[in-house]
């Protein structure tokens, strides 16, 4: 992950992305660097253009960030439903013991 994380800070910085810089962004963070993962990472990131890749992940985790906020109003409705679902009941109950006594 921190090869990636040094592959976006040096996209943000405006800096080439290259073997070389990948590895010394790595040595800062006196992290020990894997040349054949770095290796990898650039050719993996020869022909992505990270301005649209990062949009595209936003885009994709925005639906995703709102889903759980959904999800916890799901529970409060339905216990809602629930609640008057029971108070109906008590109430066709009351009403059929009112019967009972003229």
């Amino acid at each position: 992950m921190e090869y990636i994380y040094a592959a976006l800070l040096l996209h943000k910085a405006g800096k080439e992305i290259t073997e070389d810089t990948i590895t010394a962004v790595l040595q800062a963070a006196s992290t020990e660097v894997n040349e054949s993962r770095v290796k990898a990472l650039i050719a993996a990131l020869e022909d992505v253009d990270i301005e649209e890749a990062m949009a595209t992940a936003a885009v994709a985790a925005a639906p995703a960030a709102a889903a759980p906020a959904a999800a916890a109003e799901a529970p409060a409705a339905e216990a809602q439903k629930e609640e008057d679902t029971k108070e109906e009941a008590e109430e066709s109950g009351m009403a059929g013991l009112g019967a009972l006594f003229g």
